[in-house]
C-alpha cells in the first residue's frame, strides 16, 4: 500500500493496489493521479449518486477460492439508467470488476483475446458472435457516461469520460468486451453471483445507509409528480423511471432531482387487479408492486406485467392474462438452442410455443428502466410441463426470463384481496341487514306473546303481525 498526500487538500490519500492509477479523495473529491514517483491533481470528480447499493468501499467476499475486497467505484450512466462499477483487488494480487445494476451482481476478470473481435457498431443484441474468446449471444450494447467516482481505480477517468461496453452470454458464463479505449475492445470475463454467494463482509446495513442517506435500502418513498401533484411510489436509487398513474408523465428517477422526461396524455382510468403500492407475503417476504404495464401482441390479445420488489429478493414479476397467472424472474444462466424448435436448460428440452411482437400499450409505477407506451420487442416462448422460457429482444437488450404457473387463488391469498373483498361485502351486509333483524325479532316476540297465552283469542294478533312483518322494509327505507 503506498500513501500520498492530496494535491487538492493535503489530506492522505491511499493506494492500496500497485494496479491503481489514480484515486479519488475522500475529502475534496480531487482525482489524483499517481505518475511515477509523484502525484498529479487531475480535478474534481462528481461525487457518486446514493444508489442504495449494500456494497460499500471495503467490503469483502469470496469469488471461488479467491478473496476480494472493493477498493473503488465508477458510476455510469446510459438511456436506461445508472449502474456501478467496482473496482476489486484479490489477495493473490489480481484485480477485477463487480457490475452492480438493479440488484443484479457479476464479477469479472481481464482475460487475453484469442481471437478477431467484432466492430462495436456491428454488435446486435440476440446475435450469436465470435467474441476473441468464444461464441457467444450478444445481451445488452451501451454508450454509456461517467457520472461520479470514489476511491482507486486502474485507469484515468473523469466526469463526462464516456464508455462503450457490449455484454455477451453463454450458459452461466458472462463476458464483457470494453471498447472505451478505441476499436481494439478489453475482454472481461466472468459469472453473475449473489451477495449471499460471494459471502460479502462489510456491507452496508441498513443503518449505514440511513446515516449517509436519510432513508432505508429497499423502503418506499414517495414523491410528487411536478405536472400533476399526485404522490408516486418509488425505490429511491433502484427505480430509474416512474410513470405517473394520474397524468402519465414520464419522470427521470435516476437523478438527484426528478425530472420529467415527457408528458403524456390523461391516462383512461384502468382497474388493476393488483393495485400499484399493493404489499403481498410471499414465501414469508414483503413484497410491493411498484408498476404495471399493459402489453398487446399483434392479434389483440393483451395482458397486464406487475413488477414485483422484495428488500432481499429483489425484482420478479406477476403477469395477469384472462383466464391465468404467472410468476416470472430473470434468468442469469441462459439456454442453449437444442434445434430450431427447441432450446435445453438443466438437460431439459423446452419446446417453441411462438415468436411474437409485444408492445407495451400503458405503463404506470416505477421501473429500474426507462419504461415508455410503445415500446416493442420481439418475443419467444418455450414450453416444458408447466414452466415457461422466454426472450425478450430490443434495440439495445436480449434477456431471458422462468416463468410458472401460479393459481388465481394464491395470488389473492399473497395480497389478501378475498380476505378484503369477503370482509367489505359482510360488513356492508351487517350494515344492511342489523335493523330490519332487529325490527323482526321484536315483532316474533310480541306475536308469540299472544299464542302462548290464548290461542283463541291470539287471530286479531296475529293479523296484526302479519301486517308489521309488510311494514319493516318501508321503515328502513325511510331512515
Amino acid at each position: 500500500m503506498q500513501t500520498v498526500s492530496c494535491p487538492g487538500c493535503g489530506a492522505p490519500v491511499e493506494f492500496k493496489s500497485h494496479a491503481s492509477v489514480m484515486a479519488v479523495c475522500a475529502f475534496c473529491r480531487t482525482a489524483v493521479v499517481k505518475d511515477a514517483d509523484a502525484v498529479r491533481d487531475l480535478g474534481k470528480m462528481a461525487a457518486v449518486l446514493e444508489d442504495y447499493t449494500p456494497i460499500q468501499l471495503g467490503t469483502s467476499g469470496m469469488v471461488g477460492d479467491r478473496q476480494f475486497t472493493v477498493v473503488g467505484r465508477i458510476q455510469l450512466r446510459w438511456s436506461a439508467g445508472i449502474w456501478n462499477e467496482w473496482f476489486l483487488v484479490f489477495d493473490d494480487g489480481g484485480n477485477g470488476w463487480l457490475g452492480d445494476s438493479a440488484g443484479r451482481f457479476v464479477v469479472t476478470v481481464e482475460r487475453a483475446l484469442s481471437g478477431t473481435a467484432p466492430v462495436f457498431e456491428a454488435i446486435q443484441p440476440g446475435r450469436e458472435i465470435e467474441t476473441g474468446a468464444g461464441v457467444y449471444i450478444a445481451s445488452e450494447k451501451r454508450t454509456a457516461r461517467c457520472i461520479g467516482g470514489q476511491g482507486e481505480l486502474p485507469f484515468r477517468v473523469g466526469a463526462g469520460w464516456e464508455a462503450r461496453v457490449a455484454d455477451f452470454h453463454r450458459d452461466g458464463e458472462f463476458l464483457t468486451l470494453d471498447y472505451s479505449d478505441g476499436e481494439l475492445p478489453v475482454l472481461y470475463a466472468g459469472t453473475a453471483l449473489t451477495l449471499d454467494q460471494m459471502k460479502c463482509q462489510l456491507l452496508r446495513d441498513d443503518e449505514a445507509i440511513k446515516a449517509s442517506a436519510g432513508k432505508y435500502r429497499a423502503r418506499v418513498d414517495s414523491l410528487t409528480c411536478p405536472q400533476c401533484g399526485t404522490a408516486i411510489a418509488y425505490l429511491p436509487g433502484i427505480t430509474a423511471s416512474l410513470v405517473c398513474q394520474s397524468c402519465q408523465a414520464r419522470l427521470d428517477a435516476a437523478t438527484p432531482v426528478v425530472q420529467v422526461l415527457a408528458k403524456g396524455e390523461e391516462a383512461a382510468r384502468h382497474r388493476f387487479t393488483l393495485p400499484l403500492g399493493s404489499i403481498g407475503t410471499i414465501n414469508g417476504s414483503e413484497t410491493r408492486v411498484l408498476g404495471a404495464l399493459v402489453r398487446s401482441d399483434d392479434e389483440g390479445s393483451s395482458w397486464t406485467e406487475y413488477l414485483l420488489h422484495n428488500g432481499r429478493a429483489g425484482f420478479s414479476w406477476l403477469i395477469e392474462t384472462e383466464d391465468e397467472w404467472w410468476r416470472a424472474e430473470v434468468m442469469d444462466t441462459w439456454p442453449a438452442a437444442a434445434g430450431a424448435a427447441a432450446v435445453r436448460q438443466d438437460r431439459v428440452a423446452y419446446t417453441k410455443l411462438y415468436d411474437y411482437p409485444s408492445t407495451i400499450d400503458l405503463a404506470l409505477g416505477a421501473f429500474y428502466w426507462q419504461a415508455a407506451v410503445g415500446d416493442k420487442v420481439t418475443v419467444s416462448e418455450y414450453q416444458h410441463g408447466p414452466t415457461r422460457l422466454s426472450s425478450e429482444l430490443s434495440v439495445e437488450e436480449f434477456t431471458w426470463s422462468r416463468s410458472s404457473r401460479v393459481a388465481a387463488d394464491q395470488v389473492r391469498l399473497w395480497f389478501k384481496l378475498g380476505a378484503a373483498k369477503d370482509q367489505a361485502a359482510a360488513g356492508a351486509k351487517a350494515q344492511r341487514t342489523t335493523p330490519t333483524g332487529r325490527f323482526m325479532l321484536w315483532m316474533i316476540l310480541i306475536n308469540a306473546l299472544p299464542l302462548i297465552l290464548h290461542f283463541r283469542g291470539a287471530a286479531p294478533w296475529v293479523l296484526v303481525g302479519l301486517l308489521a312483518l309488510a311494514l319493516p322494509p318501508s321503515f328502513i327505507k325511510n331512515e
